[in-house]
């Protein structure tokens, strides 16, 4: 296995953030939240509080809407109304069960 210093390390790992981010935000806006949680058990949001939580720990405040704006590029509300589309209620309960499974009290 190739031996890889710690900051190297970290850059490679943020850069695969990135282009994740990238992808994600740029790339596939079609891809719903409610379908990545229900298959993937994450989505944007996850991202976006990792990325609070994250900064949290390192002692800097950051609010979950200032962490979505960060992740998003845009306030969340207009990203949900650019990208969002209405989900069935199937999609509606699948996601209930995969948000409680995987996010729990964290969201």
């Amino acid at each position: 296995m190739t031996q890889i210093d710690d900051q190297t390390r970290l850059e490679i790992e943020a850069a695969a953030f990135r282009t994740l981010r990238e992808h994600l935000m740029e790339k596939r806006t079609d891809v719903q939240n409610i379908d990545m949680m229900n298959l993937a058990g994450f989505c944007r949001n996850c991202l976006s509080r990792w990325y609070q939580e994250a900064a949290n720990e390192r002692g800097i405040e950051m609010s979950k809407d200032e962490a979505r704006e960060i992740y998003y590029g845009m306030p969340y509300d207009d990203w949900k109304k650019g990208f969002q589309t209405e989900a069935s209620a199937e999609k509606q309960d699948a996601f209930k069960k995969a948000f409680a499974e995987n996010v729990g009290d964290k969201g």
